[in-house]
């Protein structure tokens, strides 16, 4: 049965069917997000190894034997924060270079790059004998990162029918979500591995990056990236190929329409600082400020050394850093339900006030009852991880997959990759920030980081309440006249851009 998906406004009405096959393509595309998951949780677990520590950081694993170890600094050593914040960095650079790829070759070949460098890094990190070649592997897993973020939830939000474009885009959060998972199960069986289970843990990425590198061959381009690329009949066969009905004439024309205004366009980056781009330019590149700075990847990076310092022991923090995967990959499943209901909105607005009411009282149980040294009473220990659970399910709902699917949906064509391109180089450079910084804030600011990122938090939500337009709906081409005209804020530039053309028209 067809679906349309727009019925209000002045849109087009768009019919399409939920098809097997975008179903297939949504998740081998979202095998990208399932990488990038898995190395987020697998650095926190395998920088807990011993094994892993006596090889590459001695220093840092003769700290951590000290009977009287400082629970907020054992883990602080810049070189360690390095091995997980170099990936980042690497990513952050990658994704202009994945931007031009993006545009010129499309969206499926980027991600078979993105796979290719996976696969590559991960032979050099699992197979290191120095750690000069544990870092250049990360830095080539960064360029897969980078390759895989741009090119995915692009994927994704250009082949979704509009009325379910928010949940399909989640698919690529939930195998984050999935990759974390996977990965403190790894973490929490390879950890009685001696010595080489921190290489196993490191290898098991290739699993995931081979499922995309082969599964890459089976899905089609997307209809916009082959019309863009003046590919017009292979465009509207895959137009109709995924849409799975014959009446996509309207469709095809109003992608038609897009990349013809987006081919007067020769310079996309500076176009993104003209009035009209500013709207989804600013909100893009805060949202992942805002994603980083919820404290999220300062938990899941370092789960196991969070649970560690709160006194559960080594394979205990492991343990219930694989109940905190659990819910996250849950909690997405809620995101993915509610996000086409409720809207966007709703769900940053809620985890707004959901996330900091948890994050204050972990950082008050800290600050009253953790000292340097020592560790947690059972049950206020219990509160904690309690609490760092429930702070996961907020996440993992609304700041997490909508960080990623606002700007994948929000710009123009003439100026989405590049401007995607700079909403991912962001991510990563805010997720470098809190990887390199984290353990020393940790060691610095003690119980007083939760405090730290809970001040975020109040910032996020009243930017969230008073500046983000609700998108659930409007296709995506649509945006302009839909979304940032009508709005009390945005408005002014799409006023500006219009009478900056009015003006070069009479000259």
């Amino acid at each position: 049965m067809a679906v349309v998906v727009s019925s209000s406004g002045n849109a087009p009405a768009f019919k399409a069917k939920m098809t097997v096959y975008v179903f297939v393509c949504v998740v081998i595309a979202a095998f990208g997000g399932l990488i990038f998951g898995y190395d987020i949780g697998i650095s926190g677990g395998v920088t807990a190894m011993d094994d892993f520590l006596k090889k590459f950081f001695p220093s840092v694993w003769e700290r951590k034997q000290h009977v009287h170890e400082n629970n907020y600094c054992k883990y602080d050593n810049q070189f360690l924060q390095l091995f997980t914040s170099s990936l980042y960095l690497a990513a952050l650079v990658a994704s202009f270079l994945a931007s031009a790829v993006c545009s010129k070759l499309g969206r499926k070949p980027t991600m078979q790059f993105a796979s290719i460098f996976f696969l590559i890094g991960v032979g050099l990190t699992a197979g290191a004998v120095n750690i000069v070649m544990l870092i250049i592997g990360r830095i080539l897993l960064g360029f897969g990162v980078g390759f895989g973020n741009q090119a995915v939830p692009l994927f994704l939000s250009e082949i979704a029918p509009a009325q379910l474009r928010g949940g399909l885009n989640i698919v690529f959060q939930l195998m984050v979500t999935i990759g974390i998972f996977i990965a403190n199960l790894v973490n929490y069986f390879t950890a009685t591995v001696h010595p080489n289970g921190w290489r196993i843990a490191l290898g098991g990425a290739a699993i995931p990056a081979v499922i995309l590198l082969f599964g890459s061959l089976i899905i089609c381009e997307t209809p916009t990236s082959l019309i863009e690329r003046n590919k017009n009949e292979e465009g509207k066969e895959a137009l109709r190929k995924i849409r799975g009905v014959e009446d996509i004439n309207e469709e095809y024309e109003s992608i038609v329409n897009a990349c013809e205004i987006a081919s007067q366009v020769k310079d996309p980056y500076r176009k993104l600082l003209k009035p009209a781009s500013r709207p989804p330019f600013i909100i893009g590149m805060l949202l992942q400020l805002f994603q980083q700075f919820t404290g999220i990847n300062a938990i899941m990076f370092y789960a196991p050394v969070l649970f560690q310092t709160v006194g559960f022991g080594s394979d205990a923090a492991l343990l219930s850093a694989v109940i905190t995967g659990v819910i996250n990959v849950l909690s997405t499943f809620v995101g993915i339900y509610l996000v086409d209901r409720t809207g966007r909105r709703f769900l940053l607005l809620q985890s707004s006030v959901h996330m900091l009411i948890c994050q204050l009282i972990i950082g008050i149980i800290l600050a009253k009852d953790l000292g340097t040294t020592g560790t947690l009473g059972k049950p206020q220990a219990l509160v904690v991880v309690i609490f760092v659970c429930v702070y996961v399910m907020g996440f993992a709902w609304s700041w997490g997959p909508l960080g990623w699917l606002i700007p994948s949906e929000t710009f123009p064509l003439e100026t989405r990759t590049a401007g995607f391109a700079v909403a991912v180089s962001c991510n990563m450079f805010f997720t470098f920030v809190i990887a390199q910084a984290f353990l020393s804030m940790l060691c610095g600011m003690r119980s007083g980081i939760f405090f730290f990122f809970s001040a975020w938090i109040i910032v996020m939500g009243l930017f969230a309440m008073f500046f983000i337009p609700e998108t659930k709906g409007v296709p995506i081409d649509e945006m302009r006249e839909r979304v940032w005209k009508p709005h009390w804020f945005w408005k002014r530039y799409m006023l500006a851009e219009d009478d900056h053309q009015d003006v070069e028209k009479r000259t």
